[in-house]
């Protein structure tokens, strides 16, 4: 059986309630900020980092959330969630992975979202 693939992302939340969802261009899909973790790094390390290169957010760990399970072109795949809340926000810019970040409503974020195994991690989140 194929390696495990080993993600991480987080449920950034503001003071107003709103969430942080991001449109990736190459898949025309709107989903939560998450990667893969790099060599020797822990999944809060990957979640932070990717937070940050994806939306640009400088975020703090809050509390863990239910990690999502599914295949990627026939490989098993875990991505671990954590709350997160913003520390600073210096402004996004669009990069190769993001071109658009976009800060809804938890209700708003379940009728955005495309995946639905991003729409219970972001219910969770908020619960």
């Amino acid at each position: 059986m194929p390696s495990e693939i080993a993600a991480a992302g987080g449920v950034v939340v503001r003071d107003d309630g709103r969430v942080a969802l991001v449109h990736r261009p190459e898949y025309d899909d709107w989903t939560l900020p998450k990667g893969k973790l790099d060599a020797g790094e822990s999944f809060e390390q990957a979640a932070l980092r990717e937070v940050w290169e994806e939306t640009g957010l400088r975020a703090r760990l809050v509390r863990s959330l239910p990690s999502v399970r599914y295949e990627v072109r026939g490989r098993p795949k875990e991505v671990r969630y954590w709350l997160m809340a913003v520390e600073s926000d210096p402004g996004f810019s669009p990069n190769d992975e993001v071109d658009e970040v976009r800060w809804v409503s938890p209700a708003d974020a379940a009728a955005l979202l495309t995946y639905d195994r991003d729409k219970g991690v972001v219910s969770a989140a908020v619960a």
